[in-house]
C-alpha cells in the first residue's frame, strides 16, 4: 500500500492507495498534479533514508510527502 502525505497549516491529510489498482493510481496521479500546480513540493524518501524531491508521479513510491509553499514575510 502506497501513501501520499499532504502538510498543511491544520497538520496533515493521508491519502493511501494501491498501486495495483488502475483507478487508485489514476486517483493519486490526479491528486499529485493538482498539488504540485498549487505550488506544493513533492518528495519521496530514499533507501538511504534520505529525501529527495520529485517533479513527475512515481507510483511506486511507499510514501509521498507534499509540503505546502511558504510564505515569508
Amino acid at each position: 500500500m502506497a501513501i501520499q502525505i499532504v502538510m498543511d497549516r491544520t497538520g496533515d491529510s493521508r491519502h493511501p492507495f494501491n498501486p495495483d489498482d488502475v483507478q487508485g493510481v489514476a486517483k493519486a496521479e490526479q491528486r499529485f498534479n493538482e498539488l504540485t500546480k498549487a505550488g506544493f513540493t513533492a518528495a519521496v524518501r530514499t533507501s538511504s533514508g534520505q529525501t529527495s524531491q520529485i517533479r513527475m508521479f512515481d507510483p511506486t513510491a511507499e510514501q509521498t510527502l507534499f509540503f505546502p509553499r511558504l510564505v515569508g514575510g
